[in-house]
């Protein structure tokens, strides 16, 4: 009875993998760079929940089972957020009410970052990218053109491919383009 602990549940690694490769994507060093997102823990979660939004936007568009694995990737992108909290010293009874900040903060940003590509307003989804990633007073072009980018990248994508290696999401580059 007691060796059941030990099994290694395979979807949960699949999962974890799966989740690790979206979040690998997110720490490209040129969204930092040419994308302007600060390299803070906040514009590191602000990154890593775009990728986040794009990858589950795709798994919408996609048939089942592909809804089980957007659910199984909600859950792993949270438990990653607890995991992380608690390894910067966040006291457990702090913990819940930082998850509950956080999560709002998640939903709310996949809200404006639906309607902007929903509308396929690019400068609508720069103001918000702005907003909320970059915090510039400027639109966030770059890392709008990006997310746009990487949305197109994920349409072509079938969920078998995405289990297989991951969400697949384009170089963006670290050095910017000098003005004449």
């Amino acid at each position: 009875m007691i060796l059941r602990f030990f099994k290694r549940d395979g979807r949960r690694e699949l999962i974890e993998t799966v989740y690790t490769r979206i979040a690998q994507a997110s720490r490209q060093p040129g969204l930092y760079v040419a994308g302007e997102v600060p390299d803070t823990v906040e514009g590191r979660f602000e990154c890593l929940s775009l990728h986040m939004v794009l990858v589950f936007r795709r798994l919408r568009a996609l048939p089942p089972p592909a809804s089980d694995l957007g659910q199984d990737l909600a859950d792993a992108f949270f438990r990653s957020l607890d995991q992380s909290l608690r390894q910067m010293g966040v006291g457990d009874l702090a913990v819940p009410k930082r998850m509950k900040t956080l999560a709002e903060a998640f939903y709310g940003r996949a809200h404006a970052y639906d309607a902007a590509l929903d509308a396929g307003d690019a400068e609508a989804l720069a103001a918000v990218l702005a907003r909320n990633v970059t915090g510039g007073e400027e639109p966030a072009r770059r890392l709008a053109a990006y997310a746009i980018e990487a949305e197109a990248t994920l349409a072509g994508q079938d969920l078998d491919g995405m289990i297989a290696s991951g969400p697949v999401f384009p170089a963006i580059e670290t050095e910017t383009t000098p003005e004449p």
